[in-house]
This record gives C-alpha cells, structure tokens and sequence, in this order.
C-alpha cells in the first residue's frame, strides 16, 4: 500500500487519520508542524500527504508553495481545513494540490479522496513508465520486469489442498486462502476486500477471524 505523511498541528486529528489510514494498510507518517514536513519529505517522497492549511509556524499553502517552487511537489498533495475560505482552496489547487477536505472529515470522504489521489499518481507514473519503455532499452526491461511479475504472482497462488479433508474443514482452508490472496492484492484494505468479495466490513472482519486469518500479516505485506 502507501506511505502516507498527514501534517496537523492538531494532535487528535493526526491520531485519527493515522488509525483510519493505517487500518486501510497504509504506512502513515506525521509531523505536526512545517519543519517537520520538510524533514520528512527530505527523507522520503511520501505516496500522498495530508496537508493542514492552518498551522502555527509555516501554513500549509506557503508549504505547498515552497514544495512546487523547489520541484519537491511529484507526489499527491491533498489540502485539509475546518476554516479556509474557497479563495484559499482555490489557491491552492491552482499551486498543485490534488483535492482539499473540510474538516470534520468524515471516515467515507477521506478513503474516497485518499484513493482517487494514489490512483491519479498511478495513472501518471503508468504513463511516464509507458514513454520510457518505447526506447529500445526501455522495451528490454519493461519486458523483463513483467516476466518477474508473472512469477511472483503465480509463486503468490500456488497452494496445495488436502482434497480427502471432511467436506467442511476442506472448505475452510480455501476460504481462508481465497481471503488471504484478497488481502495480500488490496495492501491489507478491508474496504477494497469487502467490495471484490460482496461482504459487508463487519461480516468480513467475523469471517477472517474465524478462519484464523493474520490481518497484522497481510498489512505487513502490503507496506
């Protein structure tokens, strides 16, 4: 899944979105202040950063200024506030944010917004992957790259069950296999593994427990 950075200066609005992101089996990264962003983005390019405008020492928009200004802005940036003005979001799309959230953020609106940002970075990094591989180069390692895919996912899918099992232990161990592949596909999401499997999330948490399933294992791998 994601590396996730959420910049607030408001300690319960970082602990909130960092158990909702890290429940959806993001990596999530916080600094409450601007000093502590730019550290961050020194060390890593996060997937995605969550981005309080309103913040004591540097705001968020100066930040994002400061970040497209120094060519650092080449991942998703999504703006958060409980009190800017349109001209303020405006602003800041016009700079290079890729959405804006007005707090209180509902749980719904953040997996919704989250998403649409990786998936518009996806789109993009498939494109710039796509123009490279037309070189001759290019076209040698994209091949090879897609042959090591193909291995590693049928080394994922290969498992041998007991078919002389009773009917209802036999069963289960598919089950519990058809859920663990699921988890390991969406990063550890229960959002996405209860839509590709029809389940509602609670249905699906009771499931995976009875099965015995290691969520903490299909998070891990996801990361």
């Amino acid at each position: 899944m994601a590396n996730i950075l959420v910049v607030d200066d408001e300690l319960g609005i970082r602990d909130l979105l960092s158990e909702i992101l890290n429940d959806e089996g993001h990596t999530v990264e916080l600094a409450e202040n601007a000093a502590q962003a730019r550290d961050v983005r020194n060390r890593m390019r996060p997937d995605l950063v969550l981005l309080d405008i309103w913040m004591p020492d540097t705001d968020g928009v100066t930040l994002l200024k400061e970040w497209s200004a120094s060519g650092l802005l080449n991942m998703p940036v999504i703006m958060m506030s409980g009190h800017a003005t349109i001209d303020t979001a405006v602003d800041a799309i016009r700079i290079g944010a890729q959405a804006f959230l007005e707090k209180p953020i509902t749980l719904q609106k953040l997996l919704k917004t989250v998403e649409q940002g990786l998936a518009r970075e996806q789109v993009r990094q498939a494109a710039a992957a796509y123009q490279a591989s037309q070189s001759p180069a290019g076209s040698a390692a994209s091949a090879a790259g897609h042959l090591a895919a193909h291995q590693d996912n049928a080394l994922q899918v290969s498992k041998t069950f007991e078919l002389d099992l009773p009917l209802r232990d036999a069963r289960d161990a598919f089950e519990k296999a058809y859920f663990e592949f699921h988890l390991a596909n969406e990063g550890g999401s229960m959002t996405r593994v209860a839509d590709k499997t029809g389940l509602e999330r609670t249905h699906l948490y009771r499931k995976l427990k009875q099965l015995g399933v290691d969520l903490t294992k299909s998070k891990r791998a996801g990361n």
